[in-house]
C-alpha cells in the first residue's frame, strides 16, 4: 500500500478529525497557569467532550463534544449549546475571530469529509468556505482576512490558505508528509504547524505567505498543534511519548510542553496523562495569555 494511501485511511478513522464518541471514559476540562504551573479543574464528568477554545473576552470555554458545540463558563456551568439545530457534526477544529465575532468550524459531512464553515456566533446562517474536501480548519489571521487549514488533495496532505469569505484556496507547503495544525501569530507574521517531513511529527512556522519555513523542534518526542501566545513570545504545543508514525490517536500518554522562540528551548508544563486526540487541538490561550485550556481523560471501570 502506498505511503499516501494508508496515511489517508489513518486520517480517516480518527487521526484527522474524524474522532469517534470514546466509551466508559471521564473527561476533565483543566486551565493551567503557565506562569506558575496553577491548574484549575473546571469539570470532570463522565463523558467524552474535546478541544476547548477559550472565548475572547476570557468568561467562558468551548468544547465540542458528539459534533456539537457547548459553552461552559469559569465556575463549571453549562450556558448552553451554540446555535443549537445549526451546528452539528463539528469536528476538533473549531475557534473564534481575534475579534470573538466569527466561528469557525470544521463539519464532517456524510460522503464528502470534512469541510470548513464560518457562521456569526451570534447567530446567522453557516456559510461553506472550502467547498473541496477533506479541509480541517486550524488558524485565522489577526485581521480576520485569512483562514489557515490543513487539506488532503490529490493524496498529499498539506497547508493552506484561503480568503475568510472564501474564494480560490492557496498550497502554502509542498514537503512529502503529513504537514496540519496551522495557526498565526498574534501579530500576523507567521504561521506555526506540526509536520512529519522528516519522518517524525515536529513543530514548523513559515512566514504567512509559506516562505522561510523552519524546524523548531528536534528531540524524540511527537510534537502536535503549536499555539502561539498573544505576547508572541512562546508555544504550547502537545507531546506524545512514542513516535505515532504521523497519526494523532486518543488515549496515549502525552504531556504538554512550551517552547520559548527567544532560546529555542522547550520545557514541560505538565506531568505525564492519559490524553491525545481532542486534548489541545485547537486554540486555548487565555485573552491575557497567563492560561491554557485542555482536557485529560480517566478510563472508567
Amino acid at each position: 500500500m502506498r505511503k499516501s494511501v494508508l496515511l489517508a485511511l489513518l486520517l480517516l478513522i480518527g487521526v484527522k478529525g474524524f474522532t469517534q464518541v470514546q466509551e466508559n471514559i471521564a473527561s476533565e476540562l483543566v486551565i493551567l497557569n503557565v506562569m506558575t504551573g496553577e491548574e484549575r479543574s473546571i469539570i470532570r464528568q463522565n463523558r467524552h467532550f474535546e478541544a476547548p477554545n477559550w472565548s475572547r473576552e476570557g468568561d467562558y470555554l468551548l468544547i465540542n463534544l458528539g459534533g456539537l458545540l457547548e459553552k461552559i463558563d469559569l465556575n463549571g456551568r453549562s450556558l448552553g449549546l451554540v446555535q443549537e439545530g445549526v451546528i452539528s457534526t463539528v469536528n476538533n477544529d473549531h475557534g473564534l475571530s481575534f475579534d470573538g465575532k466569527i466561528l469557525v468550524y470544521s463539519k464532517n459531512e456524510k460522503g464528502l469529509g470534512s469541510r470548513i464553515y464560518t457562521v456569526p456566533l451570534a447567530g446567522g446562517t453557516p456559510k461553506l468556505i472550502t467547498p473541496n474536501y477533506p479541509s480541517y480548519w486550524h488558524g485565522i489571521s489577526p485581521d480576520g482576512n485569512y483562514l489557515a487549514y490543513c487539506a488532503e488533495r490529490d493524496g498529499k496532505w498539506d497547508v493552506y490558505r484561503v480568503p475568510t469569505q472564501g474564494g480560490e484556496e492557496v498550497r502554502l507547503t509542498t514537503e512529502e508528509g503529513l504537514d496540519d495544525g496551522p495557526e498565526y501569530s498574534y501579530d500576523g507574521q507567521w504561521i506555526y504547524f506540526n509536520s512529519h517531513r522528516t519522518g517524525r511529527m515536529h513543530l514548523f512556522r513559515m512566514k504567512a505567505d509559506g516562505s522561510k519555513q523552519e524546524q523548531l523542534t528536534f528531540d524524540e518526542l511527537d510534537n502536535w498543534f503549536p499555539h502561539p501566545s498573544p505576547d508572541n513570545q512562546k508555544l504550547v504545543y502537545i507531546s506524545y511519548l512514542e513516535d505515532q508514525k504521523g497519526s494523532h490517536p486518543f488515549g496515549k500518554d502525552v504531556k504538554l510542553r512550551i517552547f520559548d522562540l527567544n532560546s529555542r528551548e522547550s520545557k514541560d508544563l505538565t506531568p505525564v496523562f492519559f490524553g491525545g486526540q481532542g486534548t489541545i487541538n485547537v486554540h486555548s490561550w487565555s485573552p491575557d495569555g497567563k492560561w491554557i485550556a485542555y482536557v485529560r481523560y480517566f478510563k472508567l471501570l
